[in-house]
């Protein structure tokens, strides 16, 4: 008798979830965005209970990771799809320009997930790192490219990298406000403000991209933070 009323019990919650589900789901309910699982991911918003959730949604589902660039506040322009030098292909790239609130080194590619990764990062960790440590925010972002048709650690016996399909960038450094700069070749200086500071950049970085290898990583990467939107969760 217990277990059929618990078997009930459990039958009519299932149900009442699945009934809020839809009602939520088709507006009939209004709840607050960052309670909406259904809502897209704003990544200039204070982190909620479901941020991470709609995060990997957006990573996964290419109409939703749209709908989040767009009101990321990343400028930037959509790309036809192409095969570049060496036979890579560029599929649903876009070209991005600057932020709002910053500018980078250099305009260069990036899928979907990519972008919105570095939006994410920028408005989540990086300007929260700048402020806690310099009372500055980062102006502009140096790098050395996202794009590039080659294998993995440009050897010819791997498998290709993720910059072949405009899906990783290298960083090199940071600009506050004030014209100070910082490079990744401060790593090294782990007990100065610097060396922090990056520590930060590297710990959010970890949070924001699928694989982030620094400085500590190895020789190759001694002078940049690597991420990108690849199919491993790596954080070294």
């Amino acid at each position: 008798m217990i277990v059929r009323i618990v078997a009930w019990l459990l039958l009519a919650s299932l149900i009442g979830a699945a009934i809020l589900g839809y009602a939520v789901y088709s507006k009939r309910i209004a709840i607050p965005e960052q309670y909406d699982p259904f809502a897209p991911l704003d990544v200039q918003a204070p982190q909620g209970p479901l941020t991470r959730f709609k995060l990997w949604r957006a990573m996964h589902d290419a109409p939703l990771c749209d709908a989040a660039l767009a009101r990321s506040g990343l400028v930037y322009r959509e790309m036809a799809d192409a095969t570049g030098q060496g036979g890579c292909a560029l599929k649903d790239v876009v070209r991005v320009t600057q932020t709002e609130d910053l500018r980078f080194s250099a305009p260069f590619l990036a899928t979907c997930p990519l972008a919105l990764g570095l939006a994410y990062f920028e408005h989540q960790y990086l300007q929260q790192a700048a402020l806690d440590t310099y009372g500055e925010r980062v102006a502009r972002i140096e790098h050395v490219g996202s794009y590039a048709c080659r294998n993995v650690n440009h050897q010819q016996d791997t498998a290709l990298s993720q910059h072949a399909s405009a899906n990783a960038i290298d960083l090199t450094g940071f600009v506050l406000d004030d014209g100070r700069r910082i490079t990744l070749a401060r790593w090294d200086d782990a007990a100065s403000l610097d060396g922090q500071f990056l520590r930060r950049v590297h710990e959010g970085a970890c949070h924001a991209f699928d694989t982030t290898l620094g400085p500590g990583y190895n020789a190759l990467h001694k002078t940049h933070l690597h991420v990108d939107m690849g199919p491993y969760r790596v954080c070294r």
